[in-house]
């Protein structure tokens, strides 16, 4: 294993110990490679890194020509799940734009296709549920998903690691209440009235079905991580809709489980929904070592409603994707200068990559990142604070 300076412990837990990845393949790229020592394992674990580590959601996807070119003829679940292909479009991103982390090829509903469920991804509407789960009648039917159902993850992850050297990769999964909220909407919707009138009206039968997804989402997570991934990201899609309360009530406990599937390797883990301002501290207390924050929040602000020191990732506009360069430089400029505020930070956008971007925006944006001066607790904290030495 590649010899570390010690991560600070996050939100009460500590970091890639060496008990922790003991328990990882000795061929894991935490172990076996220089992954712990890459900006981004550094700046997720509260460390100053080389230089400020950038990925982008959505960065494998339909910008890319040649993600165009390798979806031909495929559909978005086939493509997921089929080993080479799915590390193939992982892989893409990183090669073109010089990224500091690949992250895993996947979708949201991905698990569901997994555990046998009627699911598909339709074009122009998004996940589409074969039948609904809208009664405790119907959530008593989902199944048992058997270990071997998620092999063709792990074969991806590993065709994956195999190519990236110490470029790490992230593993990806949805948030239980956004995957609780497909299963009983049926599709995508802009208001998720049914599952917030779910958690009211039958309670018991919400936390069935948010239990079940949390179990599902974590085993998918740990999949990734034993096979190859160095961090994860539980995206949250949907739960900006929900006020603290009902967060705290309904939803925290799920995922704070799904978290929990991957504590034990002391990998870090990343927590992003849109639209969750109000909801950030929550999400944290939930098992995030690194908070996402979407662009309607500035990062200074962020870290100040936190408090503790935090770590974010986040939050370029897309929008600022597709307005001429200077407005998206001055705007990447003064993201990275309000992140400062945190302890480290992880550059990434408010949300995904737009398809109609432009592959090059994004490659001279990452070289402009880049080409800025590193934060971490090393530079930017007084010698006498002593969460400097951790």
């Amino acid at each position: 294993m590649p010899e570390t300076s010690s991560p600070r412990p996050t939100a009460g837990r500590t970091l890639l110990g060496e008990e922790q990845l003991a328990l990882l393949p000795a061929e894991h790229p935490l172990r076996s490679r220089g992954a712990a020592e890459s900006p981004m394992i550094r700046a997720m674990t509260g460390r100053r890194p080389g230089h400020p580590p950038v990925w982008f959601m959505r960065q494998a996807g339909r910008s890319l020509p040649e993600y165009r070119r390798a979806r031909e003829g495929t559909s978005m679940l086939e493509a997921c799940l089929t080993p080479e292909l799915a590390a193939e479009i992982t892989l893409q991103p990183v090669r073109r734009h010089g990224v500091d982390a690949a992250i895993f090829f996947s979708d949201i509903v991905v698990p569901l296709k997994v555990a046998g469920l009627d699911v598909d991804i339709v074009p122009g509407r998004g996940p589409v549920m074969g039948t609904p789960y809208r009664d405790a009648a119907a959530i008593r039917t989902l199944p048992e998903v058997p270990d071997s159902a998620f092999d063709p993850v792990r074969e991806a992850v590993t065709r994956t690691v195999e190519q990236l050297g110490d470029t790490p990769l992230i593993g990806f999964a949805g948030a239980p209440f956004t995957v609780a909220a497909y299963m009983v909407e049926g599709a995508a919707s802009r208001d998720h009235l049914a599952p917030r009138t779910m958690m009211h009206a039958d309670p018991a039968a919400w936390r069935e079905l948010a239990a079940w997804t949390a179990e599902l989402s974590g085993r998918f997570l740990r999949a990734q991580v034993e096979a190859g991934a160095s961090a994860v990201q539980l995206f949250d899609s949907w739960v900006g809709s929900l006020p603290l309360r009902e967060y705290r009530e309904h939803v925290q406990e799920h995922s704070a489980a799904a978290l929990a599937a991957v504590e034990a390797y002391g990998v870090p883990r990343v927590h992003f929904g849109t639209g969750t301002s109000e909801l950030l501290g929550a999400m944290r207390e939930a098992g995030a070592d690194v908070v996402g924050v979407d662009h309607r929040l500035d990062l200074d602000e962020a870290a100040a409603r936190l408090g503790g020191d935090p770590v974010l990732q986040g939050n370029i506009d897309p929008a600022l994707l597709g307005a001429g360069w200077e407005p998206l430089r001055e705007h990447t400029l003064d993201v990275l200068r309000r992140g400062r505020a945190a302890r480290t930070h992880v550059v990434n956008l408010g949300h995904g990559v737009p398809p109609e971007t432009e592959p090059e925006v994004l490659t001279r944006l990452v070289r402009l990142i880049h080409a800025q001066p590193a934060h971490g607790p090393e530079q930017d904290r007084p010698e006498g604070d002593a969460d400097a030495r951790r």
